[in-house]
């Protein structure tokens, strides 16, 4: 995707000097360290492929970009996207984190698991 960036920009009218390659590609376990956090990579495709979530238990708070949000779920539309793939996603590695887990998404307002599981209709 990243290699990409010029032309997925361009599917949407806009312009992106190509970026340089990625020093590390992050994976399934990886922590990424940012100040006195310490972030778990999940992989989670089906938004987009390689795309990945920031889990942080210790604050129960997870950043998760596109692929869940209050009431609804990342688009799948979109080059790359895959429903059913973003689906068993959100049930095996989200829905299983507590209900109290604070879901920051890429856009939106901020929900919680618990809130998901019981009013997202995406997930009954």
């Amino acid at each position: 995707m990243l290699q990409q960036a010029t032309q997925s920009a361009a599917y949407f009218q806009l312009t992106l000097p190509q970026p340089p390659a990625a020093d590390k590609m992050l994976a399934e376990g990886d922590i990424v360290e940012v100040g006195n956090l310490k972030l778990n990579v999940l992989f989670t495709p089906g938004h987009a492929p390689g795309h990945v979530c920031f889990y942080v238990p210790e604050h129960n708070i997870i950043f998760d970009g596109d692929v869940l949000f209050q009431q609804s779920i990342g688009r799948t539309d979109l080059p790359g996207g895959d429903h059913a793939l973003l689906m068993s996603n959100i049930h095996q590695k989200l829905m299983v984190l507590p209900d109290e887990t604070h879901v920051l998404s890429g856009h939106g307002a901020a929900t919680t698991i618990g809130a998901e599981r019981q009013h997202n209709p995406f997930l009954k």
